[in-house]
């Protein structure tokens, strides 16, 4: 994993054009994120509290005004907008035959660990990841096959980060019973950006064990200013041949409820193959919105998810900033190591000075909590404030939060002060 953190850096102003500072009212809209919190601050599940961009937002009032909204095509306009987009941003060529619409990322990945694997098969993972994969995997009668990260903590304990543990992943690629590796690029929860040589190296494994990749991008548009990521089918013709990548406006615009999403697939046999899963599972027809909303997107809304990024980035140097205040004066038992990456607008936090290790307590110790989930728990009902437990993600997530910072920046300060208030109180 690459990439500097945004710590040291001035926190990005908002740009004059798009204020994201203000506060959006989501009560009265059924928002999954805010009635999931029951009154407590929301800083969990992985949507915005920031509207979307005007040219979007405009384009679908446009659509609304019509009146009618019955059954919707794909027009090549939309292939376009997405080829388009690829690459002038990320510098891959897409051809517009190669895409095929899909109602949703999961959707997609669920119809293709059906169309792609059989009951009891393994799809390796690299975790901790996205918890939604192993939904994916395990209500299809496929195995999980977790192939855990390395965790290090820095010296001072404020930072950790990961890397692959090869022999592990290879030896789980080679497994007779393994047909299918579920990639998340760039990584969601760390924030990491893969690089071209570990893309090309998961490639060649892969390609080497045929093993078909599925390479979720979906955040891969929220990077740092002066990050990119590497799409997995440019890396070279071996990672195009052997993937599937899913692609989406919907994170970096903020329309996860339109709905809206393509699969890339260069390889024609492998194509048709994953066409005919979206179409059987019913997963491949556009909504009203769908199609005019991801055109709009892509076409218009590049000023403002530059301005967005860069928003972002301040948000998370600030939280970044509070944390380490919070370690300065902490114990040396009672400090957080946070795993900031440059890519998504997630952080990753390590608690497990706050959760109970394998080892007995020593009874003059503050109680501890038995993982994350209890933590969240607590911290929800006594502090009004909900991250992501990270036990769901896999590999070692028992031990650490989730921590959701796309909100606007007071909002930030607010939930990390929650959170280092609940932690000092331990």
């Amino acid at each position: 994993m690459t990439g500097k953190t945004t710590a040291g850096n001035p926190i990005a102003p908002a740009s004059e054009a798009f204020d994201f500072d203000v506060r959006v009212d989501r009560s009265g809209t059924h928002a999954l994120k805010w009635e999931e919190a029951d009154g407590a601050l929301p800083m969990w599940v992985a949507d915005m509290d920031i509207p979307t961009a005007p040219a979007v937002r405009e384009a679908i009032a446009r659509r609304a005004a019509n009146g009618v909204f019955g059954y919707s095509t794909v027009p090549d306009e939309w292939a376009r907008a997405y080829a388009d987009w690829w690459g002038a941003r990320h510098g891959l060529t897409i051809r517009p035959e190669e895409l095929v619409f899909t109602t949703g990322v999961i959707p997609a990945i669920s119809s293709m660990v059906r169309k792609l694997t059989t009951p009891a098969e393994n799809v390796v993972i690299l975790t901790p990841v996205y918890n939604i994969f192993f939904n994916s995997i395990l209500n299809n009668g496929r195995n999980a096959l977790q192939s855990p990260l390395r965790y290090e903590r820095s010296a001072d304990g404020a930072t950790g980060r990961y890397t692959i543990d090869w022999a592990d992943l290879e030896a789980k690629l080679a497994d007779p019973q393994t047909t299918l590796m579920i990639l998340c690029n760039p990584h969601n929860p760390t924030g990491a950006i893969w690089d071209r040589d570990t893309l090309a190296r998961f490639g060649s494994l892969c390609a080497k064990h045929h093993v078909t990749v599925i390479s979720d991008e979906i955040h891969c548009d929220l990077t740092d200013p002066g990050h990119g990521y590497v799409p997995f089918a440019s890396v070279n013709e071996e990672c195009r041949s052997i993937s599937a990548t899913c692609l989406a406006p919907t994170k970096a615009f903020n329309i996860a409820g339109l709905h809206t999403a393509a699969v890339l697939v260069p390889d024609p046999a492998l194509r048709h193959k994953v066409w005919r899963g979206i179409n059987t599972d019913e997963v491949g027809e556009p909504n009203a919105f769908a199609i005019d909303a991801a055109v709009a997107a892509f076409t218009q809304g590049g000023p403002w998810l530059d301005a967005l990024r860069g928003y972002l980035a301040g948000n998370k140097h600030e939280a970044a900033r509070m944390i380490a205040t919070y370690n300065a004066s902490a114990p040396a038992d009672r400090r957080v190591a946070l795993c900031e990456g440059p890519a998504t607008y997630l952080l990753w936090l390590d608690c497990s000075a706050f959760i109970d290790g394998p080892s007995a307590v020593p009874a003059s110790a503050p109680a501890r909590f038995r993982d994350t989930d209890e933590l969240c728990d607590w911290l929800t009902r006594e502090h009004g404030v909900m991250f992501s437990p990270g036990g769901h993600f896999g590999g070692n997530g028992r031990n650490f939060l989730r921590i959701n910072v796309a909100c606007p920046r007071a909002s930030v300060r607010d939930g990390i002060g929650r959170l280092l208030e609940g932690l000092s109180e331990r």
